[in-house]
């Protein structure tokens, strides 16, 4: 195999590998941060709070795919991935400050309040995403 080939598979193991990683540590912290088990609910069949939940991880999974594609060290990837897992987090912080009621109506399945949840940490991703093009 030609050494351009190999270079490029490593680069794209590198970014989906360290993509991944972050993927999950944003999972581990965005429940960590918050009062509900977001995955119980879920598996409660919680529309609400897997509408919140998935809106997140579809915001952070956006600047994840932008810092990929916009820069172009791994390790400025890494920094700026870890710089949009802080705003998608304090973005959640601040909706709950913001809507007092969230975590309740998450709790009793409240679809509009997930989809309004999900919606705002969809918006904040892309504002990160394409922040940083």
């Amino acid at each position: 195999m030609p050494d351009a080939f190999l270079h490029a598979l490593f680069a794209y193991l590198a970014y989906l590998g360290c993509g991944i990683m972050l993927l999950l540590a944003f999972c581990v912290l965005y429940c960590w941060v918050t009062p509900l088990d977001e995955l119980q609910l879920i598996r409660k069949h919680g529309q609400a709070a897997a509408l919140s939940f998935g809106g997140a991880l579809l915001g952070f999974s956006l600047t994840l795919a932008s810092s990929a594609w916009h820069l172009n060290t791994l390790s400025s990837f890494v920094v700026w991935a870890m710089l949009g897992l802080l705003v998608q987090i304090i973005a959640h912080l601040l909706l709950s400050r913001c809507l007092p009621d969230l975590q309740q109506a998450l709790q009793d399945n409240n679809t509009a309040m997930g989809v309004f949840a999900g919606s705002i940490q969809l918006a904040v991703g892309l504002l990160n995403a394409g922040s940083l093009s």
